[in-house]
C-alpha cells in the first residue's frame, strides 16, 4: 500500500468498530462483514482501533487478529488504511507498531501515553521512538480532547517542524481565535477536525478532512457531504447545521447521561440498520440500549433524511 503524505491525507475516513458476542468475545464473522461493507464504499480511507474500535480494551492477540484481518481486506480492495497502534502504555503502543509494520498500512495512528501528562521533552522522546519504529511508514497523532496531554496550535507547530514523518493530526477544534491561531501556524501537516464540524473546519482554511463520527451513520452520505463542502461551502454549512441539530437533540443527551464516545459511535452505527455491530461495548463499559434506536431513527429521518436511507 502506498504511504500517505501530508498532501495526500484528506477526505472522510471511517473507523471499524468491534462487534462483541454476549460473552464479550469478539464476533470476527460480523467484523469481516463490516469491513467488507466499508471497503466497498467510496470513503477516502479506513482506520482501525480508534476510540470506537475500543483499542483500550483488547488483548494483544486480539489486536493482532483484528489488524491482520483489516489489512488483508484493505489491500485486496486497494483502499488506503491506517492501523491504530494506540495504547495508554507507550511500551505497548511501540510493540504494536513493531508487530504490524509488515502489514504495510498507509500510516500508523497513535495517541500520547495516557496515564501521566507528558512535558515537552517527553513528547519528543515518545514521538521519536514511535517514528523510528514505524519508519518508513508515516505517523498520525490522534490528539483527542479528553487526552491527558492536549496540544495547542503552537504545540502542533513545534512537533510538525521537529518530525517530518508526522503527516497528520486529529484535533478538537475551538472557536474563531483557535482557527485564527491555527492559520497563523501554517502547519505542514494534514489537520483532521471533528466530523460534525467539517464544513466549518474547511471554511476556516484549517481542515483537510475528518476521522468522521458522522460516517458511522452512513459512510456514503458522509462522503457526499464532503464533496458538497468542497464544491458549495454554503450548502455544506447548511447541512452541518442539520447535523448539529440532530446530534444536539438525539445523541448528546446520552453523553450527558455518562455514556462514552465509543458508546455514541456504536449507537450511530446501529442507527443505520446494519446488523454487523451492536450497541454493546465490552465489559466494564456500557453501550446505549437498543430500545432507543427506533425513536431516534424517526427524528433522524426528519432532520437528516440523506443519512437515514433505511
Amino acid at each position: 500500500m502506498e504511504h500517505l503524505t501530508s498532501g495526500t491525507l484528506n477526505g472522510i475516513w471511517c473507523s471499524i468498530q468491534i462487534p462483541f458476542n454476549q460473552n464479550d468475545t469478539i464476533d470476527f464473522a460480523s467484523l469481516q462483514t463490516e469491513i467488507n461493507i466499508l471497503t466497498n464504499s467510496s470513503l477516502s480511507g479506513l482506520y482501525s482501533n480508534g476510540t470506537a474500535g475500543e483499542f483500550f480494551n483488547q488483548t494483544e492477540l486480539e489486536f493482532d487478529q483484528i489488524s491482520e484481518m483489516f489489512a488483508s481486506s484493505c489491500h485486496q480492495a486497494n483502499i488506503p488504511f491506517q492501523i491504530g497502534a494506540s495504547h495508554m502504555s507507550p511500551v505497548i503502543s511501540l510493540e504494536r507498531i513493531k508487530r504490524t509494520k509488515a502489514l504495510q498500512p498507509s500510516a500508523f495512528q497513535i495517541i500520547y501515553p495516557d496515564w501521566l501528562t507528558l512535558n515537552y521533552d517527553e513528547q519528543l522522546s515518545f514521538l521519536d521512538g514511535i517514528i523510528e519504529a514505524a519508519d518508513p511508514i508515516p505517523v498520525v497523532l490522534y490528539n483527542a480532547g479528553h487526552s491527558k496531554t492536549v496540544l495547542n496550535p503552537c504545540g502542533f507547530k513545534k512537533l510538525s517542524e521537529e518530525f517530518p514523518q508526522l503527516i497528520g493530526i486529529k484535533v478538537v477544534d475551538g472557536g474563531p481565535e483557535w482557527y485564527k491561531e491555527m492559520r497563523e501556524m501554517d502547519l505542514e501537516v494534514a489537520v483532521f477536525t471533528p466530523g460534525h464540524r467539517l464544513a466549518t473546519g474547511i471554511k476556516e482554511g484549517v481542515s483537510t478532512g475528518s476521522y468522521s463520527n458522522i460516517a458511522c451513520l452512513d459512510p456514503e452520505a458522509a462522503q457526499i457531504w464532503y464533496d458538497i463542502i468542497l464544491s458549495d461551502i454554503d450548502e455544506g454549512l447548511r447541512i452541518e447545521t442539520k447535523v448539529l441539530e440532530f446530534l444536539n437533540k438525539c445523541i448528546l443527551p446520552f453523553s450527558k447521561k455518562g455514556y462514552s464516545d465509543a458508546a455514541l459511535d456504536k449507537f450511530l452505527w446501529s442507527l443505520s440498520g446494519r446488523d454487523t455491530t451492536d450497541t454493546k461495548l465490552r465489559w466494564p463499559y456500557k453501550g446505549i440500549d437498543r430500545e432507543y434506536l427506533g425513536e431516534i431513527r424517526k427524528y433522524g429521518r426528519k432532520i437528516l433524511p440523506q443519512f437515514f436511507n433505511i
